[in-house]
């Protein structure tokens, strides 16, 4: 029996594809992989392929959450969704991270943000404070600070394909994206080569781009063309309001036009190749292949 692999948030997107890469690398038997829920029932697939699943509940007790980790040497813990002004998801981290200790777990990889220690970003504290968890927890660790999915992309577009204008406050700041998929290879990368070394890698697409750049391989994709408008924070803030946006969701909306605004996603880095051992897909070929969500 080799090293045990642990991915939880095993049932949502990210944490699916990674443990189909960590399938497909021949480098790990399926009885290694653990796939960690908190409603394991999502995962009669996987289970049927070989892999173990858990139930894995952040909220669960200390002890029922250790016992979740138990005989696991690599834990990939996936940032949660718990957004709102409580700290719950910073809460939940903790505690994942102090179940992994108390179960002797060996590695820990977790999902943060680019620039996590000075991003303007609503949720950026969560991330910080949870990378500050895992160093001072004395357990090796990898970071992944992913840039922004390039599905992200498909929040704004199709509106803005549908009215032919594109209104934000991100100015002519820039942005990586980065497809999910090339995320998931490099967090799987990352799992079969963490060992006692520590690191923080910064995952993003070969290349930033402006709101207006993107507008521009929009319309030559879909032959539609799109006007970027930009306004201030406050203008942004009040129209996604009257679109009809919770109330709850814009500040986070708008920080994300900022962050990019001050230049704090503009980062482009080669570690996506370094821990997949293939460069992320570009942009346009993406937003290609994914036309018809655009809804053109």
């Amino acid at each position: 029996m080799g090293k045990t692999i642990l991915v939880t948030g095993a049932s949502g997107k990210l944490g699916r594809l990674v443990i189909d890469n960590l399938l497909a690398s021949g480098k790990i038997a399926a009885s290694d992989i653990v796939a960690g829920s908190r409603d394991p029932a999502r995962l009669g697939d996987l289970a049927a392929r070989g892999v173990q699943t858990r139930a894995v509940d952040f909220d669960a007790s200390a002890d029922t959450l250790a016992a979740a980790f138990a005989g696991v040497d690599t834990l990939l813990i996936i940032s949660t969704d718990a957004l709102d002004a409580n700290q719950t998801r910073l809460r939940q981290h903790k505690a994942a991270v102090a179940a992994a200790k108390a179960a002797g777990v060996g590695h820990i990889a977790y999902t943060s943000l680019p620039n996590a220690d000075t991003s303007v970003i609503t949720f950026a504290p969560d991330h910080l404070g949870t990378e500050e968890v895992i160093k001072a927890s004395g357990i090796a660790y990898t970071i992944l600070r992913n840039s922004w999915y390039a599905e992200n992309l498909f929040m704004s577009l199709p509106a803005a394909l549908a009215s032919g204008t594109w209104y934000t406050s991100a100015g002519e700041g820039r942005n990586p994206y980065v497809a999910r998929a090339d995320l998931a290879a490099a967090a799987a990368g990352a799992l079969l080569a963490a060992g006692s070394e520590s690191r923080t890698y910064t995952l993003t697409g070969g290349q930033a781009y402006t709101n207006g750049e993107i507008a521009a391989l929009v319309t030559e994709i879909t032959g539609k063309p799109i006007a970027v408008v930009n306004i201030d924070d406050a203008s942004l803030a009040t129209g996604l309001a009257h679109a009809g946006l919770p109330e709850g969701f814009i500040p986070a909306l708008v920080s994300f036009d900022r962050n990019a605004r001050e230049g704090l996603f503009d980062v482009v880095t080669d570690d996506v190749r370094t821990l997949s051992g293939k460069a992320p897909q570009d942009l346009k070929s993406f937003l290609e292949a994914n036309k018809a969500a655009l809804g053109a």
